[in-house]
């Protein structure tokens, strides 16, 4: 028996793309002949995922996991939302939020964590490529954690509970009991799952986002060819108004139409620290179908 040493893995899984147990498998079953373990595994169908790995992922699930005052929020994509229907992929990413949970947000320290069978979760994504038939990635994660409180989770067009296709982390800290703090947390993560903002108060806006928008808003201003020191005034207002549409604090509270958020945070006697955001595919640029090219493509026209 030829010795299966872990640099002729890693080399295999390189060339295929299969995971690492799949590979010491091959190998195992080749006798150690790497040209006969890839066929072992084309054969498996588990050299496939190599050659998905190119293609747009933008659909998908987000899921979210809870424990006491911390939770994790993970964004998995797939190609197509009927993978989201799939129950393998539902419990992968339920998995990998809890995982989150455990680890951190670091996506290496996630995908080099224990999964099941053997296989860390980088592993398990590349069987689940190989198996399903589509490209898939884990493209983020976040955790929130409270000294003392809650991070409240709120999930838009859940599929199930903690999985769907907006997921929102709201972070309370409060001495209030915590069916209380869950509930401005839950009403708080329906506010932001509508309102998109950009950050949680003035000081966390983004300075070179500030900058474009006071530039943009001076060249507009100086077109009324009103004078310099109006121009300022004119343009301090409406950046206060640019606040009020990006900074959560400074919304209108989605639930009555008239409170600022900080109004009710403060209303309350807690203080709303952190909030995230993730909705599945944002800022993913998906390729445009061209149906008549692949109709032509398929003809070999």
């Amino acid at each position: 028996m030829a010795e299966i040493t872990a640099a002729l893995v890693k080399e295999l899984r390189e060339t295929t793309g299969a995971g690492m147990m799949d590979c010491k498998k091959a190998l195992t079953e080749a006798n150690g002949d790497k040209e006969a373990a890839i066929d072992w595994l084309r054969k498996k169908g588990l050299a496939a995922a190599a050659k998905k790995s190119g293609r747009v992922a933008a659909e998908g699930l987000v899921g979210v996991a809870s424990a006491a005052n911390k939770a994790a929020i993970v964004e998995v994509n797939a190609e197509t939302d009927f993978v989201a229907r799939n129950e393998t992929f539902q419990d992968f990413v339920a998995r990998v939020a809890q995982i989150a949970l455990d680890v951190g947000d670091d996506i290496e320290a996630i995908s080099a964590a224990p999964f099941a069978d053997g296989r860390t979760v980088a592993e398990q994504l590349t069987h689940m490529v190989a198996t399903i038939g589509e490209n898939m990635t884990i493209r983020r994660a976040k955790v929130l954690t409270v000294k003392q409180g809650v991070v409240a989770s709120y999930m838009h067009q859940a599929l199930k509970p903690g999985l769907g296709k907006i997921g929102v982390l709201a972070a309370i800290e409060g001495p209030d009991e915590l069916a209380t703090l869950e509930t401005l947390g839950r009403q708080v993560g329906m506010h932001v799952a509508a309102t998109r903002p950009d950050a949680l108060d003035v000081d966390a806006v983004d300075p070179a986002a500030l900058e474009r928008e006071r530039a943009v808003l001076s060249e507009q201003a100086r077109a009324s060819g009103k004078p310099e020191a109006i121009i300022e005034k004119m343009v301090e207002g409406r950046i206060r108004k640019y606040y009020e549409e990006v900074v959560l604090l400074e919304q209108v509270w989605v639930h009555d139409g008239e409170s600022r958020v900080r109004a009710v945070v403060k209303k309350a006697g807690v203080s709303l620290t952190g909030f995230v955001r993730f909705q599945l595919g944002e800022g993913i640029e998906k390729p445009k179908d061209d149906f008549a090219a692949e109709v032509a493509a398929t003809a070999g026209v």
